[in-house]
């Protein structure tokens, strides 16, 4: 299926490339989430016509997330959770926990966007994480899993 889309989709093409994905993919996600049209001639049209508009809501956003990255830059959190006495924990700390405690502390961060290359967290440690403000901003946080008995 031939698809037009309407921002910056991460390992797919940027705004206005038309690309042709499966059609599960578009019909599923990328349509109904607003990020493409089908690439037919009215819509082709309507998107020139629109261009500027949607070029300008995506620096809009751009500028958006590179500030709040300036803001979360540096940022450590602290988790605690039950754990044995060996350090692992009773269950594990996913991207959820994560962005919720990111998101209590005012940083505007979505569950999709915090990146766990190896998995859930299920030993008590300091690690590294990437958080996806935007397809082009990236943050490091610094996380640490305490464990309580």
């Amino acid at each position: 299926m031939q698809i037009i889309l309407l921002e910056k989709v991460v390992n797919l093409g940027n705004l206005g490339d038309v690309v042709k994905v499966k059609e599960g993919y578009a019909r599923n996600f990328l349509i109904p989430t607003g990020r493409a049209k089908r690439a037919t001639a009215a819509n082709l049209a309507e998107f020139e016509a629109r261009r500027v508009e949607l070029e300008r809501v995506a620096g809009e956003k751009l500028v958006a997330a590179q500030a709040a990255a300036a803001k979360m830059e540096g940022l450590a959190v602290t988790l605690a959770r039950k754990a044995g006495v060996d350090g692992r924990l009773f269950g594990s700390v996913t991207n959820a926990d994560i962005a919720d405690v990111l998101v209590a502390q005012g940083h505007p961060v979505e569950k999709a966007g915090v990146r766990l290359p190896n998995g859930p967290l299920k030993l008590v440690g300091e690690y590294q994480i990437e958080v996806a403000l935007h397809t082009d901003v990236l943050v490091n946080v610094a996380i640490t899993v305490t464990g309580e008995h």
